[in-house]
């Protein structure tokens, strides 16, 4: 009897421990379980912001990266407008500095000078020193070419001159700018030929006033555009021409010379 209670107790106390064991387990668990948990979602929530960052960062690259592209092709747009201005003054100066080159020649096309007759004129003035055409003296230019398209067989004789001021040869060259700008405009804005131009600077050779005033010295700071038309195609063409007022062309071996 007392070895049955005796083995009993044992039993007891043996299922006790092992009871306490287990219990003690599940506690330890339940410990690191809950001490752990907060520490997995503060890490998921790192990766998380992480992952939102770096998307962020991706979303600012691409947005800056489209920035500078649009900012490069801008960029070109506007240095691709420059080059095409440029290109278009060019041919415009081109084309003005062909009428010019074209000058001396046009004797030969011309046979005989005498037999045009001047059947429009325009004259437009400049300020001292100066070969650049004012808004007025543009439009001066705009209501002689208005007459332009209604002509056939013309030629346009373009006479710059200056005042008294200054040197013989300075005046030519300044006299031979302001023509040149007449023919520039004329030739780029009205699709002027070439070869219907006639240029000639007269420096101060010719004044068309007298030097003694600012005012006539302002009148001698011009170009003279005359319109010809030949009149030798017509019966009995050079006894009309000269009934009717013939004009005959100063000669540039004559006007270039400094008397």
């Amino acid at each position: 009897m007392t070895r049955t209670v005796r083995t009993s107790l044992q039993t007891v106390s043996a299922l006790g421990a092992l009871s306490l064991l287990l219990a003690t387990g599940c506690s330890t668990k339940n410990y690191v379980r809950s001490q752990t948990t907060p520490v997995i979602e503060k890490t998921n929530e790192l990766d998380d912001a992480t992952a939102t960052n770096n998307r962020n960062l991706h979303d600012v690259d691409q947005r800056a990266q489209a920035g500078i592209t649009q900012a490069q092709n801008s960029a070109n747009q506007a240095n691709q407008a420059a080059q095409n201005a440029g290109t278009a003054a060019s041919q415009a100066n081109q084309s003005a500095q062909e009428a010019v080159n074209r000058a001396d020649s046009l004797a030969s096309v011309v046979g005989n000078l005498d037999n045009y007759k001047q059947i429009a004129d325009a004259q437009v003035n400049f300020g001292f020193d100066k070969a650049d055409l004012t808004r007025a003296e543009k439009q001066k230019l705009d209501d002689f070419a208005a007459q332009l398209n209604s002509q056939k067989s013309y030629i346009l004789a373009i006479t710059g001159g200056t005042d008294s001021t200054g040197a013989a040869d300075y005046n030519y060259a300044l006299s031979q700018r302001r023509a040149e700008a007449v023919v520039q405009y004329l030739a780029s804005k009205y699709n002027v030929p070439p070869h219907r131009f006639y240029l000639i600077g007269i420096g101060k050779d010719q004044a068309v006033a007298s030097n003694t005033s600012a005012a006539g010295r302002a009148k001698n700071r011009r170009v003279e555009i005359q319109m010809l038309t030949n009149m030798s195609g017509q019966s009995g063409a050079q006894t009309t021409a000269q009934a009717s007022g013939t004009v005959k062309l100063p000669q540039e071996g004559q006007v270039n010379t400094p008397q």
